[in-house]
């Protein structure tokens, strides 16, 4: 056996193993979050407010403020993402611009989350008068996830094959109608997945909602756009520090696993609809 095939054999060997502790360590990181955390889920944990600072009651309250976050971080940055990456697929036409704003974008979604929180409370908090809200938490949550969700619409859509266009084209189809009527819908799965996706990111943020979003306790949710939020990230934060407290210790790994299972749900559901969009761009 030549020592390149030996080289070869080492490698994979290598890899192999790296990817089987990968694989290990999540099991382990999953295992644990549902051995600790399934006995505390009951219908009162998921349903009832919190009290005693957490300690007793349940999540009620923050499971409903991070859906909130969620949901209101997607909806400000789902058009501001669609429309960059319209303009970078359809409308730029310098292949040096397309580099530069992907590698932007990129480098955005590579920043460290607590300077998004930092920045987010200076901006929103401070200069725009919207202090510690759910407002200022969206608007930071919303730019963190801007390319998680750019970065997909422009793949689903560079994805399309171009006979599509093509028909567009036959039927004398301006370049809005192109949009509308051809680019939407065949990019429609790439769409949700992004949006999947980057509720999923929004529901691992813990950094940046602290400075800009929520209280540690003692609020529900909120009556006007200056109102703090509960969420689960910190209330998972609070709980987790009363190490002394086997209550208090068992309600933070209940509402990690809730946690996890949401971002579970999310990305499996981003899976699905990414494997219908490979099956729509073979087509």
């Amino acid at each position: 056996m030549s020592k390149g095939h030996l080289l070869e054999k080492f490698v994979q060997s290598v890899l192999g193993f790296l990817t089987l502790l990968t694989l290990f360590i999540l099991v382990v990181i999953l295992g644990a979050v549902f051995w600790k955390g399934a006995p505390a889920i009951d219908w009162e944990f998921l349903t009832q407010a919190s009290t005693d600072f957490g300690t007793s009651g349940g999540i009620l309250y923050q499971t409903a403020g991070t859906l909130l976050l969620m949901t209101g971080a997607v909806a400000v940055s789902l058009p501001v993402a669609f429309g960059t990456a319209l303009f970078q697929t359809e409308y730029l036409k310098s292949d040096r611009l397309k580099r530069f704003f992907r590698n932007l974008f990129y480098s955005l979604n590579g920043m460290p989350t607590i300077l998004f929180g930092l920045v987010g409370y200076m901006v929103f908090g401070v200069y725009l008068e919207a202090g510690v809200s759910w407002l200022s938490g969206t608007l930071i949550l919303a730019v963190m996830i801007l390319p998680t969700l750019q970065v997909s619409f422009q793949q689903a859509v560079e994805a399309l094959p171009e006979k599509y266009r093509d028909a567009g084209l036959a039927l004398g189809l301006s370049p809005g109608a192109m949009v509308c009527s051809v680019i939407i819908p065949q990019s429609l799965f790439g769409i949700i997945t992004g949006v999947l996706l980057g509720l999923a990111r929004a529901a691992g943020e813990t950094a940046a909602i602290m400075f800009t979003a929520t209280t540690f306790s003692g609020i529900l949710l909120p009556s006007s756009w200056t109102d703090p939020v509960p969420t689960l990230q910190t209330h998972i934060l609070v709980l987790a520090q009363e190490a002394l407290n086997p209550q208090a210790v068992a309600h933070a790994w209940g509402a990690g696993l809730v946690l996890l299972s949401l971002a579970f749900i999310l990305i499996a559901g981003a899976f699905f609809c990414r494997s219908r969009m490979h099956m729509e761009s073979e087509r």
